[in-house]
């Protein structure tokens, strides 16, 4: 313990600053010896109890059940041997922490052993040339995977897609400004129903587009009639998330240019567009993605075909999900490896606009930013609110400590003589 004395001697006034943090709280996000030690052989344990209960004797047999039953094991093992040496809190936030990884686990592995199985299956058709230039036109189910390929199903879905793109993109977007930047009773209720939107079923758009377009108007079933449903599908899924990127743009570049003398149609489209340019690209890229692998409203609105048909509005036009579909039915070895390798094209490029997706979004801000303005962060045995810069021993500030910079104390003032005419607080008693 440390005792400063007040520089005013009349005052006399001892401040006591403690400088043992022995008591600092223990970072739970740091691992020791003694945490690896503890899950390893909680894992290695249970899988083995797992062994004996499971498979002699109980006599059971299936990997799921292995599987489960050996988590429930890992998941009690684990707390027991957590909490010989640690308290409470650390017990729970280890058992936390390890029912969240194992449902990280879980998806990342359904996930990867879907993409590998795909292309696994796909690959006799991935490795030719002509899987992507030709097309099918005169070539049977059991030709040989060196005739045929998906050239035109790719054009067909770039076509299909694109003009659902030009078509969902500016409703979308429009509508996120009216959600944002007007407001009132009516935009509640477009809210709810632009949400409503997002959980509607494909098909129910494809059922929309054919009851309205082709059997009150005529129309034929045809690759624009494919792209109205895909647009109905796309516009709340872009309307939600430039909502989202909008609502994100600071307020006080609006009011700035408000009192510049900009109109709202200027400050919308000078200030607030630009702004958010990177989220709402990402709006878009996901609306792609999500449309791009639908087939319901193709099965209904469009007809399966082996030709390149570069017109939208005449004749059928064929696309991916729908040569996937058609392949994958007809029941016949090369015919479904064709259809698998078309899904790993899909799967590839649907991939490749979610890591973009993910790249335009990615704030590049913190990289740019100087030396000088980079937020530093204390000592790990500094308690949080020891002190926030104001001087030792000083209450912190509502903002964490860990995130402030540490600027040098401040010099203590010099002592002041005492006057005849002082108050009489600092005028010594007789």
């Amino acid at each position: 313990m440390t005792t400063l004395q007040d520089p005013h001697p009349n005052v006399g006034v001892e401040v006591e600053v403690h400088d043992d943090y022995d008591d600092a709280p223990r970072d739970l996000s740091v691992r020791t010896a003694d945490d690896n030690a503890s899950l390893i052989g909680s894992v290695f344990a249970s899988l083995a109890l797992d062994w004996v209960i499971y498979e002699k004797i109980l006599a059971f047999s299936g990997i799921v059940g292995f599987v489960i039953c050996w988590w429930l094991l890992f998941t009690a093992l684990y707390a027991g041997v957590t909490a010989i040496g640690n308290p409470l809190p650390v017990v729970i936030d280890r058992i936390a922490a390890s029912v969240t990884t194992s449902g990280a686990a879980i998806v990342g592995g359904v996930l990867g052993w879907v993409i590998i199985y795909t292309f696994v299956r796909g690959w006799p058709a991935l490795h030719h040339v002509n899987f992507y230039t030709q097309n099918m036109t005169g070539v049977r189910p059991t030709a040989p995977l060196t005739q045929g390929g998906i050239w035109f199903a790719i054009v067909g879905s770039a076509i299909q897609v694109g003009i659902a793109t030009a078509i969902a993109v500016p409703l979308g977007v429009g509508t996120a400004i009216f959600l944002t930047e007007v407001g009132g009773p009516v935009a509640k209720i477009v809210r709810t129903v632009v949400e409503a939107m997002t959980a509607l079923p494909d098909i129910l758009a494809g059922l929309f587009i054919y009851s309205l377009l082709i059997i009150a108007f005529g129309w034929e079933q045809d690759g624009f009639a494919v792209s109205l449903a895909l647009a109905v599908t796309m516009t709340p899924i872009v309307a939600r998330s430039a909502e989202v990127v909008l609502r994100v743009v600071p307020g006080g570049l609006r009011e700035a240019s408000l009192a510049l003398g900009a109109s709202n149609f200027q400050t919308v489209r000078r200030v607030v567009l630009p702004t958010a340019r990177s989220g709402l690209a990402t709006s878009l890229i996901l609306g792609v993605a999500r449309v791009a692998g639908e087939t319901a409203p193709l099965l209904i609105l469009s007809a399966a075909t082996t030709f390149w048909n570069k017109n939208p509005l005449k004749h059928s036009m064929s696309s991916l999900p729908l040569f996937i579909y058609t392949e994958i039915r007809s029941g016949e070895e090369r015919s479904i490896q064709r259809g698998y390798g078309a899904a790993s094209v899909l799967l590839t490029l649907v991939l490749i606009l979610f890591v973009a997706a993910r790249l335009v979004a990615r704030d590049k801000t913190a990289r740019k930013r100087p030396p000088s303005q980079r937020r530093l962060r204390l000592p790990t045995r500094v308690r949080p609110g020891a002190g926030s810069g104001t001087g030792p021993g000083l209450p912190a500030s509502p903002q964490s400590s860990a995130d402030l910079p540490i600027p040098p104390p401040p010099p203590l003032p010099p002592p002041a003589a005492p006057s005849q005419g002082a108050p009489g607080y600092l005028q010594s008693n007789p």
